[in-house]
């Protein structure tokens, strides 16, 4: 190796102390930024683009400031040469997948070779169960739990995780349990808990006890507005979730990772403009 000329040095002694004056206060920013908890997008938000021009939509959203995307299940069916196409794509875009969604076929045995294989490729450490289809009774939850504690196993000495994604039928008690207090109760403390607010509001649950009740489980948050009239139409940050209580107590006790805004009906301007709109929403918020 051939080693590069020195720079000769130009610093005056007040600019240096100057300098050495800032270094506290660069390095406390320094600190804030990587502080900053990244925020992504569920690709669910824009399926309609998706399908059509996978690169094109992750770009697109790239550009608008997203830092993180989750791929939902259809990602299962590529194949890994199509999986390292896309992890180079994103790398160029400086833009990460740290999660997966996934359907009952990934955690087959032969499933979830596949996905574990997929998801190494793009980077992505947790391969999150998105419905566990028919589930029948609380032994049914209870049995789902101690399947997923098999899989976490599994996962960890790879150094990845898995979870499970809320809807409103887990909230649902059933002989007087919750299915999700029995997934919560059933599995270990690196099985996440990926908390998706929308349905939890429809569902009347408290989702700021729900995070006080799980320290350091919710890793990953779905964040999906709702309101009584307008359900699932209104945009992320104009519903009726207490988003700044939400991120502090997320960020406080729940462990959380990343966030992952998600948007199920895009509104007349599509899912793109839909996409922009609420992450300038959560840039008000934050502000």
């Amino acid at each position: 190796m051939i080693a590069r000329p020195r720079a000769a040095s130009t610093v005056s002694r007040r600019t240096f102390l100057a300098m050495a004056g800032a270094a506290p206060f660069a390095a406390s920013a320094l600190a804030a930024m990587q502080k900053t908890v990244p925020v992504g997008l569920e690709l669910y938000t824009v399926r309609d683009q998706l399908t059509k021009d996978l690169p094109g939509t992750v770009t697109a959203v790239a550009k608008m400031g997203y830092q993180v995307v989750e791929f939902y299940a259809p990602y299962f069916d590529w194949t890994p040469d199509a999986a390292k196409d896309v992890r180079k794509l994103m790398d160029g875009l400086g833009i990460q997948c740290r999660s997966t969604h996934n359907g009952p076929p990934s955690f087959t045995p032969e499933g979830l070779k596949k996905a574990i294989e997929l998801n190494q490729i793009i980077g992505s450490k947790n391969i999150i169960m998105s419905s566990a289809g028919r589930v029948d009774g609380i032994a049914g939850w209870e049995q789902l739990a101690a399947r997923m504690t098999a899989v976490s196993e599994q996962l960890r000495p790879l150094g990845l995780a898995t979870g499970f994604h809320n809807h409103q039928t887990e909230w649902q008690a059933i002989d007087g349990k919750r299915p999700m207090d029995v997934l919560a109760a059933g599995t270990p403390k690196d099985f996440v808990l990926q908390f998706d607010i929308g349905t939890c509001l429809e569902a009347g649950v408290d989702p700021i006890g729900w995070i006080k009740a799980n320290p350091g489980r919710i890793r990953s948050m779905h964040c999906k507005d709702w309101s009584k009239e307008k359900g699932y139409a209104v945009a992320f940050g104009e519903g009726e979730a207490p988003w700044k209580a939400l991120f502090a107590a997320a960020e406080a006790s729940g462990g959380l990772e990343y966030y992952l805004i998600e948007q199920e009906i895009a509104g007349p301007d599509g899912s793109i403009a839909m996409a922009q709109r609420c992450l300038d929403n959560y840039k008000k918020l934050r502000a």
